[in-house]
């Protein structure tokens, strides 16, 4: 019976780093322009290796990884900087 326990752990284990691949993935491939079905799809079949093949996939012009940036927000412009003139 203990056996049957110790498997249950390590696939619980599995199970959840492939969930975590396919979420990550998800998000990777939607932030660079290319939609959450493709992402949700490699992470899905390629597992952690997904993760690495949209950290290496170029964004898409306009997409929101380049225009904030691979962590997401950039930091708020001060209040007490002067504005810009042209």
């Amino acid at each position: 019976m203990t056996v049957l326990a110790i498997i249950g752990a390590k696939a619980l284990w599995l199970l959840y780093v492939w969930l975590a691949s396919a979420i990550l993935c998800s998000w990777l491939s939607a932030r660079k322009g290319f939609g959450e079905r493709p992402g949700l799809a490699t992470g899905m079949l390629l597992s952690a290796i997904g993760i690495i093949i949209w950290l290496v996939v170029p964004a898409k012009d306009g997409s929101t990884w380049r225009r904030g940036g691979g962590r997401g927000r950039q930091e708020a412009p001060s209040s007490d900087a002067p504005a810009a003139e042209n």
